[in-house]
């Protein structure tokens, strides 16, 4: 049951061709192709840059950095909380051990 049960090859059945015999062919050059006409760039509009476009550009990307800044210290804001509250828990669990400890 736990012995490799090793296939056999079964034999080919019917009959076996040859492969065929490829005769090589001789290339005789030609005219080249012509060489295809460029085809003309799709006109997209082109955007213009205008003072109060910029100006509200830099609005925008001004808003979208002190938005982004605003959640990066308010998450760091919130991990020194964290810590903080955990290094006060551990203090009073520490003295509240020390203290039980020193009345036996």
């Amino acid at each position: 049951m736990f012995q490799p049960k090793i296939p056999t090859m079964p034999q080919p059945s019917g009959l076996v061709t040859p492969p065929a015999v490829v005769q090589p062919t001789t290339i005789t050059p030609g005219t080249p192709a012509p060489a295809p006409a460029a085809a003309p760039a799709p006109s997209r509009p082109v955007v213009q840059l205008t003072p109060g476009t910029a100006v509200a550009l830099v609005g925008a990307g001004t808003a979208v950095v002190l938005v982004i800044g605003t959640v990066m210290v308010s998450l760091l804001l919130a991990v020194a909380v964290t810590s903080a509250s955990v290094a006060v828990c551990a203090v009073v669990l520490r003295s509240l051990i020390a203290s039980d400890a020193k009345r036996r």
